[in-house]
């Protein structure tokens, strides 16, 4: 029995940056929005699609105060929380505890490499006790090929005996479905999301419990469609529909390219920008995504069009 507060699919924001790369907490705030009356189940700010590692602590902190005193249900945000510094992991993990968060999702500590499982045991151990609050859910971020620090199947599972009502789940954003296929059989009570509706299915078939994925960003509503259906007999059919959008869209640098259909979606050319050390999409890689967009027939909705792009997928 799952011992989480989140379910579906769940989307790492994109987070717009003003021309100084301050972020837009207005645009931030819309933007989620946005996505729950698309259909998101959950937000998970912060992530890697959020740019999160180029904003400050201060910064993160502000905007998830932003979110919540605009009326976004804290139980619907699984902020990033993750830290290289213990003590900024320990602030900004008490920080979303305290708004109450439904969880958080916290990457390894991963600038000093090689290192072992001990000290990742030892990094979780010390922000677990230092945040010392019962109501506290963290969900693993294992994401090795940016990180090149991974979560351990062994690891894992010592992490789960030790806080088995805290650490309470995973994203697993290796893009390997034998190792999310191993979490879900290993620890069948520990609430796996994959990072890539790609193993959407396959994933809810086995047992996860949706999916957290960058091109929620630009297609909440298909996979949304997906998640309310996936034992019907057409569910086969949307997940090779959703695979489609996603491979299309994945073809180009996955941030950059979002931000460009974010910014023709919301009709603001603001939305193009990035955080360097990345660069916004190339006017050439920009004709040539909304090229490859248009040859699977993905219409992307206008804001505010609540769910539009559910019908045309099935259309």
């Amino acid at each position: 029995m799952s011992k989480g507060n989140f379910e579906g699919v769940l989307v790492p924001v994109l987070t717009p940056f003003n021309s100084d790369f301050s972020p837009d907490p207005v645009r931030f705030v819309e933007q989620c929005q946005w996505l729950l009356a698309e259909g998101a189940n959950g937000l998970a700010v912060f992530g890697t699609t959020s740019e999160a590692n180029s904003l400050s602590l201060r910064q993160r902190e502000e905007l998830l105060d932003r979110l919540v005193e605009s009326g976004i249900p804290a139980a619907k945000l699984m902020p990033g929380t993750g830290a290289c510094a213990l003590d900024d992991a320990v602030r900004m993990t008490s920080k979303a505890v305290n708004l109450g968060c439904g969880g958080v999702l916290m990457h390894p500590p991963f600038y000093y490499k090689p290192v072992v499982d001990d000290g990742i045991f030892a990094y979780f151990s010390e922000v677990i006790q230092r945040v010392g609050e019962s109501t506290l859910k963290i969900y693993l971020y294992h994401i090795p090929p940016i990180t090149m620090i991974p979560f351990s199947i062994y690891l894992v599972g010592r992490l789960i005996a030790a806080y088995p009502e805290t650490v309470i789940g995973l994203k697993d954003s290796s893009g390997d479905w034998s190792n999310t296929e191993t979490l879900l059989r290993e620890y069948p009570e520990f609430d796996v999301f994959p990072g890539s509706e790609a193993f959407l299915l396959q994933g809810l078939r086995a047992g996860a419990r949706g999916c957290i994925t960058a091109t929620g960003n630009a297609n909440v509503a298909g996979i949304r469609q997906l998640v309310d259906n996936w034992q019907s007999d057409d569910a086969d059919a949307m997940q090779a529909r959703i695979t489609t959008v996603r491979m299309a869209i994945q073809a180009f640098p996955l941030i950059p390219a979002l931000k460009a259909m974010m910014a023709r979606i919301h009709d603001a050319p603001e939305w193009r920008r990035v955080a360097p050390p990345l660069m916004p999409l190339g006017e050439d890689e920009t004709r040539a995504l909304f090229a490859k967009l248009a040859g699977i027939d993905f219409a992307m909705a206008p804001h505010g069009s609540v769910a539009a792009r559910s019908g045309e997928l099935n259309g």
